[in-house]
This record gives C-alpha cells, sequence and structure tokens, in this order.
C-alpha cells in the first residue's frame, strides 16, 4: 500500500506584502497612464504614437504580471517516503523547489525562530508566515548542499513523515 499525502497551503500576506503590491501597483498605473498621455503628445510623429503606445501597452501588462506574482501557494507532496515541495504563484505557474527522501534526513522538528542556522545553511520556507505551528526538516542536497526547509504539515503529511523518519530522529519526538 502506498504513502501519499497532499497539501496545499497558502502563504498569508503581511502588511508589508500588500504594501508592496499596492506601491507597485500605483507606481504600475503612473507609468502606464504617463507613457499613454506623452504618446497621445506625439500625433504629429504617428510612428513615436504608436511606440508610446505599445511601451504603454507593455508596461500596463508587466504591471499586471508582477503584481499577480505576488500570490503564493506551496503544495507538499509525499509518496512512499519522498517529499516534493512546489511553489504556485498566481494559481497559474508551478516551480519545483525541492525533492528530498525522509530517510535522509538529518534534523527534524518543531520549528522556532531561536534556532541556529549555519552560514553555509541553505534555509527553504514554504510556510503560510503563521509560526505556532511551523516544522523544520534538515537534509543534504546535491544541489543547495546543507539545507533546511521550514514548512507546516497537516496531521496526515506528519503522521507519513513520521513513517518514514529514521530511527534516532523518530525516537528524539
Amino acid at each position: 500500500m502506498d504513502n501519499f499525502a497532499e497539501q496545499l497551503v497558502k502563504k498569508n500576506e503581511t502588511s508589508s506584502d500588500k504594501m508592496r503590491r499596492t506601491v507597485m501597483l500605483i507606481v504600475g498605473i503612473l507609468f502606464t497612464v504617463a507613457l499613454a498621455l506623452l504618446s497621445m503628445l506625439q500625433l504629429r510623429q504617428p510612428l513615436l504614437s504608436m511606440l508610446g503606445l505599445l511601451l504603454a501597452a507593455a508596461a500596463g501588462y508587466g504591471t499586471y504580471y508582477f503584481v499577480q506574482g505576488t500570490y503564493v501557494e506551496y503544495e507538499y507532496t509525499f509518496t512512499n517516503g519522498e517529499l516534493d515541495v512546489d511553489k504556485i504563484i498566481a494559481k497559474k505557474k508551478r516551480r519545483e523547489m525541492l525533492s528530498t527522501n525522509i530517510r535522509q534526513l538529518t534534523d527534524f522538528g518543531k520549528y522556532n525562530d531561536g534556532m541556529e542556522e549555519t552560514d553555509d545553511m541553505t534555509v527553504i520556507m514554504a510556510t503560510d508566515n503563521i509560526a505556532s505551528h511551523e516544522y523544520y526538516a534538515d537534509f543534504t542536497d546535491e544541489s543547495v548542499g546543507h539545507a533546511r526547509l521550514i514548512f507546516v504539515p497537516d496531521e496526515k503529511m506528519l503522521e507519513n513523515i513520521m513513517k518514514f523518519l529514521p530511527a534516532k530522529l523518530r525516537a528524539k519526538q
């Protein structure tokens, strides 16, 4: 029987995330309108006017693209000891963040802000920004070296992870 669990975690927005999106939106709209107005002033030179309108359209699309990129979710997939974490941007674009075997973990447990991280450690944040229920998983990966995943597994995901943890880490729990 396969051990399988899947979880989707939506990143909660902080006030700085909301502020950044608002500033991006305002600056993008102002830039788009300014380019459109400048192109309208060049009516005697149709080539410049057309170029200005094309640049305004590109600026408008760029603003839309960057604002949509601020909506982030994470998907955890656990299958027979393999944990895959993907980042989903604007419910359209999926990027694989990591794939690791649970048996290869060097440390695992509840995460707290006071935990030390070495200088050579790559920290991979795949969390909803609510610190009270975060877990960490330390491992070594060929592509990133020594790494720490910070994530928020639900009960089913935790249950499956515990089954495949090395004995020394299971005893620590």
